[in-house]
């Protein structure tokens, strides 16, 4: 899958150029448009077709690697007021206090991803000595976490 390899080569870039995504997410938006563009270039030369759609291409490896990946579009959705994980796969939203299970299924490191990137600029941590855990996002939200 293109969103794979892209995000890949889009990791290996942050990592060489010094760019830390949560604090320079222009760079970050740069660095995605050259690689995609190469991609789309190359696979054009090698008679491949088009990615579906290089502006979503984009955007889904910016929450990747700058946001908090398949619930970055949950975070952007100004309609939907609290996120929960009851599970991997079970990830559900509410909306007018309207809980609903979404589509969305995450892996497992998904989630040890997920936790850790938002609970990094809290300073906490979550583990069995601290299984549950209260952490304000930068937009001043708060996540609630725990483990079992």
């Amino acid at each position: 899958m293109a969103v794979g390899l892209i995000e890949d080569e889009v990791r290996e870039q942050l990592r060489s150029r010094a760019v830390d995504p949560s604090t320079e997410p222009e760079k970050v938006r740069s660095i995605i448009a050259e690689i995609v563009s190469a991609t789309e270039l190359a696979r054009a030369r090698a008679g491949l077709p088009a990615l579906p759609s290089a502006k979503d291409e984009a955007q889904a490896v910016f929450d990747a690697v700058a946001g908090f990946g398949p619930l970055q579009p949950y975070l952007d959705d100004p309609s939907i007021e609290e996120i929960w994980l009851n599970e991997p796969a079970r990830v559900f939203v509410a909306r007018s206090g309207i809980p609903e299970l979404t589509n969305t299924i995450l892996t497992p490191e998904q989630v040890r991803t997920l936790v850790e990137r938002m609970l990094r600029s809290s300073g906490r941590r979550l583990d069995l000595s601290a299984p549950f855990v209260d952490a304000a996002l930068p937009d001043l939200s708060v996540m609630t976490w725990g483990c079992n």
